[in-house]
């Protein structure tokens, strides 16, 4: 079994001090075997927010797998949005923009989804999945295979299809190919974890995406702060969501939910059981 904490939309520039020490206590004594963040580590894409993102990853164990969100690139200086968009994330975060970390169980490859033409809308191209597909080559079957995004494949029915990170329905084709099982997301400041199956018809295929809300801004959308522990086994995983408990300033697990695979479908543990004639 392998142990991720899926942190997302950090928003350094709007964010509430209070939260980042309990989070990185408890972080620490989860010890986790990967960090996830998947994107918005700033509010406003400026040096000093970059650099407070910075010093707060530098805090947390690793290894890590960050990837840009739209927030990271900037919004009104024009000259860097379009000629030097992430130009700051390589500088303080990270310059790798297709990381991943393998070993014997889990394989997790970021993905950057953060585009200088779109304000907030997120996009992959066709060169990035054919990217994704030579990463995950050659895994041995029982590796569990994971991508991280800013931007989402899947939400619940009250979203709509443009908040979508766009191309999503090729990259699916493609993930179903090559077995991607897991993929986690933020963006929306929504908690969600669900089968792929319900929006895209993939015979005998369908991945767990898992949206991770705020960890630490405050600009929750009626969410309290959270994260994800995600433990993850070849056949099994399951979910932690911790909340923001403000009575005792304090994480705690608030929801637990279970998905297990049936060939190459992931559904509910309810679901799976009976797909699997338990």
């Amino acid at each position: 079994m392998r142990t991720i904490i899926h942190l997302s939309d950090l928003h350094f520039g709007r964010v509430d001090q209070t939260l980042l020490g309990p989070l990185r206590d408890l972080i620490h004594s989860i010890a986790p075997n990967v960090v996830v963040v998947s994107g918005d580590l700033t509010q406003r894409a400026r040096t000093e927010q970059f650099e407070e993102a910075r010093a707060f990853l530098d805090t947390l164990p690793g290894p890590q797998i960050v990837v840009p969100g739209n927030h990271d690139i900037s919004l009104y200086n024009v000259f860097r949005r379009f000629v030097k968009p992430l130009d700051r994330f390589k500088r303080y975060i990270t310059d790798d923009l297709d990381p991943i970390f393998t070993d014997d169980e889990i394989a997790v490859v970021g993905v950057n989804t953060a585009r200088s033409l779109t304000i907030k809308d997120g996009r992959l191209n066709k060169e990035q999945v054919a990217g994704i597909r030579t990463q995950l080559a050659g895994l041995a079957p029982h590796i569990t295979r994971i991508v991280v995004t800013h931007h989402p494949f899947d939400l619940p029915t009250t979203f709509e299809e443009k908040d979508l990170v766009n191309r999503a329905a090729m990259a699916m084709e493609t993930f179903a190919e090559c077995g991607v099982d897991v993929l986690l997301a933020g963006h929306m400041h929504v908690s969600h974890a669900a089968s792929t199956a319900s929006r895209y018809q993939i015979d005998a295929y369908a991945a767990l995406v898992v949206q991770a809300g705020t960890a630490t801004s405050t600009r929750g959308r009626g969410e309290v702060n959270s994260f994800n522990l995600l433990r993850v086994e070849h056949e099994r995983v399951e979910i932690d969501r911790y909340g923001w408990d403000a009575l005792t300033n304090t994480f705690r697990v608030i929801l637990t939910e279970k998905f297990l695979r049936g060939g190459n479908v992931w559904a509910p543990a309810a679901e799976g059981m009976m797909a699997a004639g338990l």
